[in-house]
């Protein structure tokens, strides 16, 4: 490999860390399953790193679903779309966000390598820091009213509405907004519930909000400050974390822990447990550690830093904290690795049979596997309110025949419909993919076919950012 010497120093890291690393062996569905097999960790001085270039999509082109169901782009042209959250009466909210500044995270030469890293799988450009809404009028699957619902936010994730006031999860705190049911735009200033642990490292930003039932508590997500602790325990005080928050006062607690980075969670509707998919830690190799999908119990300890799917030791932490090791308590349910398991969201009757009962998942994609992993939307069937057979695809076609991507998916959420909506936040689209068949009816999987050639006007071609 021939480099410049004019070439800047990140430039070429870049170039080296993006040719090195080692390559998987095993079966694509090493990792995946309730008591999935691990191998042994891969220790290498320069990890895996596999960036899928994002290019933004084709005109005409949009990503394949399953047998039985038709893609459409319900809203394109937005500005890093990366969660959803569907109002009562079918209005949809869509964070269109990115991360804040983070002046201590990734300093020095590495660190440098990884943004530049970053930037080309798209997540280089400014948080929009606001909220869209967006509106089918007439019930064809595609938004005709877009507007601003809220702006001047702090890189917006999560939203729950309670009652009349409406939750949202900046990167530092949860606020809330009075909302009127109807309405297309908030101009009150939004009114700060509790602070969400953040700071100048803030390495996992992003934080996501559920309420409970009854709606007198939210539970909210805060993702580590580091891979596995480099950056010191006391910068992950509170994190790798889902907390409960009392609605009415703000006061909250600890309510599970080490969980590295848990992003989508939800209700498990026969069970009524929480649930929650996790991105597991990195440079352990390209099968190593699986991300996750796992019920959350409270005051539960799944792990992070010390050791990772129960009471595999994390050698990279020294000490070894026997304590912590032996509270650590294996999660539910394997979804193979670095697939970077985002959205979460439960199915219902409204979905033909086959996908009635289970959890769909936004995989947003890998960058330390070779050959990639995730950038895809899958469905894990569920049966008793747990997991019963493994992942199904289905939503495929966000990479390229050169493995570039078109997009990636980031959180789920079904409609008012029952169908599922999917935020591409490379893209720039929020998909819509309804079932052509009666609710109730089956509809058998199949092999995924290649990316389809849109019938309506195609998706902006930009390639924003992560």
């Amino acid at each position: 490999m021939k480099i410049p010497r004019s070439a800047p120093l990140c430039a070429v890291l870049l170039v080296l860390l993006a040719a090195c690393g080692t390559v998987a062996e095993s079966a694509t569905n090493v990792g995946v399953g309730p008591n999935p097999s691990l191998p042994a960790p891969q220790k290498s001085l320069v990890p895996t790193v596999r960036v899928a270039k994002a290019v933004g999509w084709p005109a005409g082109v949009r990503p394949s679903a399953a047998a039985g169901f038709q893609v459409r782009a319900f809203a394109s042209g937005l500005d890093h779309p990366r969660w959803l959250y569907v109002l009562p009466n079918g209005d949809v909210l869509v964070a269109e966000t990115n991360a804040p500044p983070k002046p201590e995270d990734g300093k020095g030469i590495r660190g440098a390598a990884m943004k530049l890293l970053m930037k080309r799988a798209g997540a280089g450009v400014a948080s929009a820091n606001r909220i869209t809404l967006l509106r089918d009028a007439n019930g064809d699957g595609v938004a005709e009213v877009r507007s601003v619902f809220l702006e001047g936010l702090n890189s917006p994730f999560g939203m729950a509405l309670v009652g009349n006031e409406l939750y949202i999860a900046n990167s530092d705190a949860i606020v809330k907004v009075p909302y009127v049911t109807g309405q297309t735009h908030i101009t009150g200033t939004p009114v700060k519930v509790t602070d969400l642990p953040a700071g100048p490292i803030n390495h996992h930003w992003t934080k996501n909000i559920i309420a409970s039932a009854d709606g007198s508590k939210l539970y909210a997500t805060v993702g580590s400050n580091s891979n596995v602790g480099e950056n010191g325990l006391p910068a992950e005080e509170g994190r790798a974390a889902i907390w409960e928050v009392d609605r009415a006062t703000g006061a909250k607690r600890l309510f599970a822990t080490g969980l590295r980075n848990p992003n989508g969670m939800a209700w498990e509707p026969e069970s009524k447990v929480l649930w929650t998919v996790a991105n597991e830690r990195d440079e352990l190799g390209n099968d190593l550690v699986p991300d996750y999908l796992t019920s959350v119990k409270d005051g539960a300890f799944y792990g992070w830093p010390w050791s990772y799917y129960g009471k595999n030791v994390d050698v990279r932490m020294v000490p070894v904290n026997v304590d912590m090791v032996s509270k650590a308590i294996p999660p539910d349910y394997g979804l193979g690795s670095h697939v970077a398991a985002l959205g979460l969201a439960f199915s219902d009757g409204r979905m033909p049979a086959n996908y009635a009962s289970g959890a769909f998942i936004g995989e947003h994609g890998s960058w330390n596997r070779n050959p990639r992993s995730g950038y895809k939307v899958v469905f894990v069937p569920f049966a008793g309110g747990k997991p019963a057979s493994e992942p199904i695809d289905f939503l495929v076609g966000f990479l390229n025949d050169k493995g570039e991507a078109y997009g990636r998916p980031v959180g789920v959420a079904l409609d008012s419909k029952g169908a599922l909506l999917v935020a591409d936040d490379v893209g720039n689209v929020v998909w819509r993919v309804a079932s052509v068949r009666p609710a109730g009816t089956a509809a058998a999987p199949a092999p995924m076919p290649a990316p389809a050639t849109a019938t309506a006007p195609a998706p902006g071609t930009s390639a924003p950012a992560r």
